[in-house]
């Protein structure tokens, strides 16, 4: 009988299959929101320059309410974004759309921690966007510091693309060490110098002393090292006039001066991390607040006290073990207050008033004592305010530049950067 060859049964190969679908554009996903935050940026800075009233000391969070209508602004009139993008905002503007797509923007910046929500944001929850009221009118909203260092770095990039020995610090000095890059010329090695040997001298000191063969006696006296420029670490505060003239005569100077106090702070955490910044406000007296708070804050109806100002600032550098101690002043306006012994504030927005500028004076000559130095940077130019700021500056050394906002920037961060220290060892 015949056998029968049992054959091996293989299952037929799987055919991978793709599947296609029409492409939904989704704006809301898309979109950068590094791209957004710079639209946003004149809204989540701003000073009360467009606000009607005059404005107690910095005022909280602001509503969703007014983020939504500054995102809608940002989103018809920017033209940063690509032009598919605007394309797509325009089509679901017509659409009746655009309100839904600012609800899913919103969720996108809370969930990426460009800002942070009082109570969990509901998009179905009524709005006043589309002049509906509910209770979203209440949610408050706050920039993080995510957002704060982002605007930072932007303001940073834009005003420097405009331009072309106790601590450790990056500010050049007179005086030459040794260290680790070498920008100096060679010296004898002694003890305690860093051992950072410049090669080629010290081979051809024991050549020319011995002459070339091998083995090479390499000698104490042979030893050349590279010198480095010392570098100092300083200690800024920054003091910001936030009066109401700051935003009087058809001008905001108080923006453009935030931005460069953030682009500073930015600048000295990146660059010159043995560098300390403080911020100071003086207005009818003075108060030290976080540079996290800076975005938020805004004018408001008050006088100039740079006496105050600067007295706060010296008892804050007084903590601060620095080489150098500095103050930078950013202002429009002469000084006006003076906080009096019983503390009541005496005020005089008439011309300069005797008493005030000599107590100003005086103060600006305690700095001087102290060994800080006081570079002013002037947003007008009167006359007898220009005198004041030259006397200011001629007393402790300072630099006094007479600048615009628009060029408040590129002025503060050149000097900063280009300081050198000529006024200590």
């Amino acid at each position: 009988m015949g056998s029968l060859e049992a054959s091996s049964w293989k299952p037929a190969a799987t055919v991978k299959r793709i599947r296609y679908s029409k492409y939904v554009p989704d704006p809301a996903g898309e979109m950068s929101m590094e791209d957004l935050l710079s639209a946003l940026s004149d809204y989540l800075l701003q000073s009360g320059f467009q606000d009607s009233m005059w404005y107690e000391m910095p005022q909280g969070e602001q509503t969703l309410d007014e983020l939504k209508r500054a995102i809608e602004e940002a989103l018809m009139n920017n033209e940063a974004f690509d032009e598919n993008l605007r394309e797509q905002i325009e089509q679901m503007a017509a659409d009746g759309k655009l309100d839904g797509l600012i609800e899913q923007l919103i969720e996108r910046m809370q969930q990426e921690d460009y800002i942070s929500v009082d109570e969990p944001h509901d998009p179905a929850r009524r709005s006043s966007v589309g002049g509906q009221t509910g209770e979203a009118q209440q949610a408050r909203f706050e920039i993080t510091d995510k957002s704060l260092d982002f605007l930072g770095f932007k303001s940073l990039r834009n005003l420097l693309g405009s331009l072309g020995k106790s601590s450790f610090g990056r500010h050049d000095t007179r005086d030459l060490a040794t260290g680790i890059e070498a920008s100096g010329s060679s010296k004898t090695y002694e003890f305690g110098d860093t051992l950072n040997l410049d090669i080629t001298a010290t081979l051809s000191n024991a050549i020319q002393r011995e002459g070339l063969t091998l083995p090479l006696n390499i000698e104490y006296s042979d030893l050349q090292v590279h010198q480095c420029e010392y570098q100092s670490s300083c200690a800024t505060v920054l003091m910001l006039d936030c009066s109401h003239s700051m935003i009087l005569y058809g001008e905001d100077r108080f923006t453009p001066a935030k931005k460069v106090a953030m682009a500073l702070s930015h600048l000295i955490r990146t660059q010159y991390p043995g560098d300390s910044l403080s911020l100071v406000l003086f207005h009818d007296s003075a108060e030290e607040i976080p540079l996290s708070q800076l975005a938020r804050v805004k004018v408001g109806p008050y006088y100039t006290n740079t006496r105050e100002g600067l007295r706060m600032a010296q008892r804050i550098l007084q903590r601060q073990r620095k080489d150098m101690k500095q103050i930078v002043m950013i202002t429009d306006g002469k000084p006006s207050a003076l906080t009096l012994e019983d503390g009541r504030i005496y005020k005089n927005a008439f011309g300069l008033d005797p008493l005030v500028v000599s107590q100003t004076l005086e103060e600006v000559s305690k700095c001087k004592r102290a060994g800080v130095l006081i570079n002013t940077f002037m947003l007008a130019s009167d006359y007898g305010l220009v005198q004041f700021v030259q006397k200011v500056t001629e007393m402790c050394r300072g630099k006094a530049y007479f600048t615009t906002p628009y060029t408040l920037g590129q002025y503060l961060l050149m000097d900063y950067m280009s300081r050198k220290t000529k006024t200590i060892h």
